[in-house]
């Protein structure tokens, strides 16, 4: 094997880490022990208040299998790739079976993979025989099925180059109120935020690991705004198996799931909101407020479904620091004040009043003291100088 080739099957294999695991009982039963997320997440108790339950969640990607974890939840979708006349439910990457099993999976009793929304239905749209590289077009053809056929959620946990049609597409959509999130891109293969995750309107989503660090693979950048685990991810695979995943694909899908929650339990909350709630409660990591690695922080599910969010201004202007400057889902989250904030505020006006006022009457003080210094020499030469003090009679 040449140089060459060993070069990029590490950086396949380092970009998107798959194992493969067989079918059977005993692995059905194991799955969800290894589900780490779900643990991480707090999925059960996020569960307790909402399941996804009529949400619809389009997933273009490589096609969807018809597990016996995913059956339930699957509607028929269709294929985009050049000749394709499927409804979406073949998948001979796997890739896309396993962001569905993220996502909505239902496992079967307490056996099997249970994704982030599992009473979400999954669209499903196949763009790609394979993962490891997207159509731009398919994908913008993609998100106008998705959009034209009741999908309130997108997930695309693949990139692509830019597009005239993907751009529009994506502005269609979030016009329509459709929340598209989008992996950020993995390294070595990808050096920054990725398409269509960098277009204004795409929540675009980083990788951490079971330490809540930033995974190795992920991308940074400023279109970053949110982060979740994307670390050892266990789902499903075509035929009944099951597989665990590195990547932002698996990180995107979690958040992907998250959203559908979200618009479950607050029907009524525009694609916006949805986003201003998922990162207004997100656990700050790394620089302080948003960053280039977590964005605004770490995703945290039961947070995003309680907790107590004003909401967004009319008109809040986008925070988005990245070349596209009307970002409406990058708008900056408002959490409830505690006062410490404005109290600082209020505590370094006064100081600053204190100083000024200190300094004008340093200022005021030296004036007086040189204009006294300047009375007394004048009065001097008029005493001595007769004349001059009395001037003439003419």
């Amino acid at each position: 094997m040449s140089l060459r080739a060993i070069k990029t099957a590490v950086a396949v294999l380092t970009a998107t880490a798959v194992a493969v695991l067989p079918a059977g009982p005993a692995q059905a039963d194991r799955i969800r022990d290894d589900q780490w997320h779900l643990r991480y997440l707090r999925v059960a108790e996020a569960h307790k208040i909402s399941q996804g339950e009529g949400v619809t969640v389009a997933v273009i990607d490589t096609g969807v299998d018809p597990h016996p974890d995913l059956r339930n939840n699957l509607l028929q979708g269709t294929d985009v790739i050049a000749g394709g006349r499927g409804n979406g439910q073949g998948d001979t990457d796997s890739h896309g079976t396993g962001m569905a099993g993220i996502i909505a999976a239902h496992g079967h009793g307490n056996s099997g993979a249970l994704g982030i929304a599992p009473q979400a239905k999954i669209l499903p749209i196949r763009d790609e025989t394979s993962s490891q590289a997207g159509n731009a077009d398919n994908i913008a053809q993609g998100i106008n099925y998705a959009v034209s056929h009741g999908a309130r959620v997108i997930n695309i946990s693949s990139s692509s180059g830019p597009s005239p049609s993907l751009d529009k597409a994506v502005t269609a959509a979030v016009r329509a109120d459709v929340l598209i999130v989008a992996g950020a891109g993995n390294k070595p293969r990808d050096f920054g935020v990725t398409f269509p995750a960098f277009l204004p309107g795409v929540l675009a989503v980083s990788a951490t690991d079971r330490n809540s660090n930033l995974s190795n693979v992920s991308v940074t950048g400023r279109k970053i705004a949110i982060a979740a685990p994307g670390t050892d991810i266990y789902t499903t695979r075509p035929n009944g198996a099951y597989r665990a995943g590195t990547g932002t694909s698996d990180s995107a899908a979690i958040v992907s799931g998250a959203a559908a929650l979200v618009r479950s339990k607050y029907p009524n909350l525009s694609a916006q909101e949805v986003v201003h709630r998922l990162t207004a409660t997100a656990v700050d990591k790394g620089a302080p407020g948003r960053d280039e690695e977590y964005g605004y922080g770490i995703l945290d599910l039961v947070a995003a479904l309680t907790a107590d969010v004003p909401p967004l201004a009319t008109g809040t202007p986008s925070a988005d620091p990245s070349p596209a400057e009307s970002d409406p889902v990058a708008a900056p989250p408002r959490q409830p004040s505690n006062g410490s904030g404005d109290t600082l505020l209020l505590v370094a006006g006064l100081l600053l009043v204190v100083a000024l006022a200190i300094g004008l009457l340093v200022v005021l003080s030296h004036r007086r003291r040189r204009a006294a210094g300047a009375g007394r020499v004048t009065g001097s030469a008029g005493s001595g100088g007769g004349p001059a003090a009395g001037g003439t009679d003419g």
